[in-house]
């Protein structure tokens, strides 16, 4: 079992998060915000005298200080650092500086902000009905749409809401800048994307990219609330460090950050599907609109993969998707593990159970039977070369979990229900699929970069663009060097990720950390490795090509020539290069955006669950009894890791879809701003019986090692959690349940009355 890198840093608490590093520098001056009341609103003056004469306050930041563009906006210039415009509540119009974090609060307090308000929109549907939106329509689609829902011999239609989740990673936004001796501006920041935040503080100081290095060690989560989110924390940081000449600590207390940073997007779908009397899916008409907040952000791109993905593992032969993103004064929602795929699955789930409700025919038969064959494409035109997959792990799942076996007992159980014993509960049973595309849509950002180095006594460096943020991103890095290389794991040391050690790197996001900078790593080490042979053979008079590396040492047959450290030290006195670069690009995949067809994903990532729940619908709380998952990550680097990603994903969705419930005030306020209002799954949520079994025998042709992606594909495993609570309640009312997401308790126990205006309205 591989055990995380990192792992006795995090037990024995010496692991060193941003915030942490002030300890190498007391006199860091501490940035704390002041955050608009309003929604929506005009700043009319910003009055900082008191706040500058309070104690320990060193400088108030404005607009004015800003020597580049007062902008941090990533995919338009629509974010200000500084607003004249308020375009959410608890937005930061000024940054107070201060000795202490105390001061800086006292002094945030005494800024005067004379403010004209304005009417915001708050609501999804408001936004859609007022024509609120970001950018123009996205849409993918084959087949004959209107003919086909026309003849169909089934149709339904309707409408879906979708919540959105926080992030709630356990370190909060952190950022700390300070100036070296030569004017570069150093900032560690805890970010998923080092080259952006790179790019974000150079536009905000008005200097080259190359007088800004950026630094991650690591952070605690990110989840992709760190992909572009983390750009203005450092950005303030860094402007602060050039104008005071101290570093500058920017540090979010948990309230702060939940409502100043964005969240996964809520969505309204609207649908028309077609199906015949057997089951088979016909025809999907699919409007779908995501919450995007106040500014573009990501959401482009997020509301493409939930269209990329609302297929799901099913085959559609006529297919119309199309998505809005909308503007709310709200948070500017962001990246979130899936990035928009969840919310596609959720709906097609969602309408793969109304099938079989109509139909009165079981819901895992209706799903198989809709499962992609190898020669069939996607509505964007890529072919499902790999289905059998699918089909293997749905099998696999059904057998593993004795589902059709458990699925007689719960009948039986819920025959009883009015049986004392078992207290008027029903339990629900369910079996959903995954089927996830792995790479960046955008085909540019699926490159990384590496540079290893060897040194004399054999020990090696490994520098990569990836960030670790508890995933094990450096475990697996770590394990790919030493297999190329043929060393125990102890003699690869990971580096913190530095953009003047590899530059020009993609956001640790998509599910790419391993096979985008692993790959890179493993190109730079087989160009070491390569080096390091022909110095072997050429010692030893001996054919490259018969020589192996392994188990640290070089192999003639079962001749052990040198061990890695005599090659290495020979290679030096022969002036051979003991350091390299290394760089990887996806290959095969290609996007068309105009077009909307081509082949985005290298490859897909398969898994099926089968989640059983007790449902009390007197207080509509549940229990979650047996969750069984296989899910498919080709030839595993790193188990534990891989299990363990699995087991969190999961756990993470089944919040998103049961438990956590954002909720505003009507003044555009995030009520839900800190655990105590916002419900997070504990341990208690978590199944009774938690089986996870890794595909076995699949490794993955054109990846590292045969390896496979997992970090987004097991969060959509919990959709068989709400499918199995949509279950029960159908047990108990006869009808197709109906139910928003998440299903929350309230939720649940309305629709078990059958009060459904309260669950909808």
């Amino acid at each position: 079992m591989s055990k995380h890198e990192s792992a006795w840093l995090h037990v024995s608490g010496t692991a060193r998060f941003t915030e942490d590093l002030t300890l190498d520098h007391p006199h860091a001056l501490h940035a704390y915000p002041v955050q608009s009341p309003h929604a929506h609103a005009k700043v009319l003056g910003i009055d900082t005298t008191l706040a500058e004469k309070s104690e320990g306050v060193v400088r108030v930041l404005t607009a004015k200080d800003v020597p580049g563009e007062n902008d941090t906006g990533i995919s338009r210039r629509d974010e200000p650092l500084f607003p004249e415009t308020i375009e959410y509540a608890g937005q930061a119009v000024v940054w107070v500086l201060a000795k202490t974090r105390e001061q800086a609060r006292i002094g945030a307090q005494l800024v005067k902000v004379e403010y004209e308000a304005m009417k915001p929109v708050l609501d999804l549907k408001d936004a859609i009905g007022q024509g609120s939106f970001h950018s123009a329509p996205i849409r993918m689609a084959r087949g004959s749409i209107d003919q086909a829902l026309e003849n169909a011999e089934h149709l339904k239609e309707g409408e879906l809401d979708i919540g959105g989740q926080e992030h709630f990673y356990l370190e909060t936004h952190a950022s700390l800048a300070k100036l070296d001796e030569s004017g570069t501006m150093y900032v560690h920041s805890s970010t998923q994307h080092p080259s952006e935040t790179q790019d974000i503080v150079a536009r905000v100081l008005g200097v080259p990219r190359s007088e800004v290095i950026v630094q991650c060690t690591r952070m605690g989560g990110g989840f992709g609330g760190k992909e572009s989110q983390s750009n203005p924390y450092a950005s303030v940081a860094a402007l602060g460090a050039k104008l005071t000449g101290k570093p500058v600590l920017v540090r979010l207390s948990r309230a702060q950050d939940t409502t100043l940073s964005g969240k996964r997007h809520p969505f309204h779908a609207r649908y028309q599907i077609g199906f015949t009397s057997e089951g088979m899916l016909q025809a999907l008409k699919l409007d779908l609109f995501a919450d995007g907040g106040y500014s573009l952000d990501l959401s482009e791109p997020i509301v493409s993969r939930a269209l990329f993905h609302s297929d799901n593992a099913y085959f559609i032969p006529h297919m119309q998707v199309t998505g809005r993103v909308c503007k709310t004064h709200k948070t500017s929602q962001t990246a979130f593990r899936g990035f928009g795929g969840p919310q596609g699955m959720v709906v097609i789930e969602h309408l793969m159970d109304l099938i079989a409700r109509t139909l009165n025919l079981p819901p895992h038969e209706i799903r198989q039977k809709n499962f992609y064959t190898p020669e069939q494409t996607t509505h964007y035109g890529q072919q499902v070369t790999d289905a059998w997959k699918m089909n293997r792990v749905w099998e696999e799942a059904l057998l593993r979990s004795h589902y059709l076996k458990r699925a007689e007992e719960i009948r039986a159980f819920n025959a009883q229900s009015k049986n004392p014993q078992n207290k008027n509960r029903v339990r629900g049973l369910a079996i959903t699929p995954v089927k996830f595309g792995i790479s960046f849509t955008m085909t540019a950002y699926n490159q990384a970069g590496a540079l290893v180095l060897i040194y004399q006594d054999g020990s090696v460096q490994v520098n990569h663009g990836g960030t670790e943020m508890g995933q094990g991103l450096h475990t697996k890095i770590q394990a790919i060097a030493a297999k190329t290389l043929g060393l125990p794991t102890e003699k690869i040391k990971v580096m913190p990720t530095r953009t003047d050690k590899v530059p020009n790197t993609s956001a640790t996001a998509a599910s790419t950390g391993s096979d985008l900078n692993g790959g890179a790593v493993r190109n730079a080490c087989e160009t070491l490795k390569d080096r390091l042979l022909e110095v072997v053979a050429k010692f030893h008079k001996l054919e490259k090509a018969h020589l192996t590396l392994t188990d640290g040492a070089f192999w003639h047959g079962l001749e052990k020539l040198w061990t890695f450290e005599e090659a290495v030290r020979s290679a030096y006195y022969q002036r051979v290069q003991l350091f390299s670069d290394g760089f990887y690009a996806t290959p095969n995949i290609h996007w068309d955006r105009e077009k909307a067809a081509g082949r985005p994903f290298a490859y897909f990532a398969y898994g099926a669950c089968v989640a059983e729940i007790e449902l009390d619908p007197v207080t509509g709380m549940h229990q979650v009894l047996q969750v069984d998952i296989v899910h498919d990550v080709g030839e595993s680097l790193t188990p534990s890791i891989d299990r363990g990603q699995i087991e969190g994903g999961f756990i993470q969705g089944m919040g998103w879809l049961t438990l956590e419930d954002l909720r505003w005030n009507d003044t555009g306020m995030l009520a839900t701003r800190n655990a105590s209002t916002y419900k997070l799954p504990t341990l208690m949520d978590a199944p009774d019986v938690f089986n996870v079994h890794l595909l076995e025998n699949v490794p993955q042709e054109g990846v590292v090692f045969g390896s496979k992606a997992v970090g987004e594909p097991p969060l959509m495993l919990a959709i068989a959690v709400r499918e199995a609570l949509k279950d029960a309640i159908h047990t108990l009312t006869g009808h197709f349940a109906d139910v928003p997401s998440p299903i929350t308790p309230e939720v649940s126990f309305f629709a078990s009355s059958l009060k459904k205006t309260h669950v909808l309205g």
